[in-house]
């Protein structure tokens, strides 16, 4: 079996898995909670939040696939189960059921806060292990404020 070496010391690329494999867990389950979301939101700004909630999925699966493919790149096996998400994802449950249109913003708010400030914490984490890592790690960043502000202006 071929295995891909990291071009990094093991130090530093046990500080850049890490960070690799939490950004993963939490935009995997970032795209978890907003479809879920999508799905149950009820309201009168029901369309607006619905489509809006389905830019944040795209995002997130698109993320996530990148973070996957760059611990690969470094010889790190990128773990997305749903066992593995769902024990160290920084996002709260996702609500229950029908949710009202002014509560499925303010989960989008709180679960977006969320990953943002891990991400934030990733960014400084891979400055001086991998700065192409830390490069990913600040457009998603980018990416997820973008959200986080539609949906904070949305809360109005």
């Amino acid at each position: 079996m071929y295995v891909v070496k990291s071009p990094l010391p093991e130090a530093d690329l046990k500080t850049v898995s890490e960070a690799l494999q939490g950004a993963l867990v939490d935009l995997v389950d970032l795209s978890l909670v907003a479809k879920q979301i999508h799905w149950n939101v009820i309201g009168p700004r029901f369309r607006s939040i619905h489509l809006q909630l389905d830019d944040v999925v795209a995002t997130a699966r698109t993320h996530s696939d990148t973070v996957a493919e760059r611990a690969a790149t470094l010889g790190v096996s990128p773990d997305g189960r749903a066992g593995t998400v769902s024990g160290t994802s920084g996002i709260g449950k996702a609500p229950d059921g029908w949710v009202k249109d002014t509560d499925a913003v303010g989960t989008l708010v709180d679960a977006l806060g969320a990953v943002i400030t891990r991400m934030r914490e990733r960014v400084k984490s891979t400055a001086d292990p991998d700065p192409v890592s830390q490069d990913i790690f600040i457009g998603i960043t980018a990416d997820l404020e973008k959200h986080h502000w539609m949906f904070q202006a949305e809360h109005g």
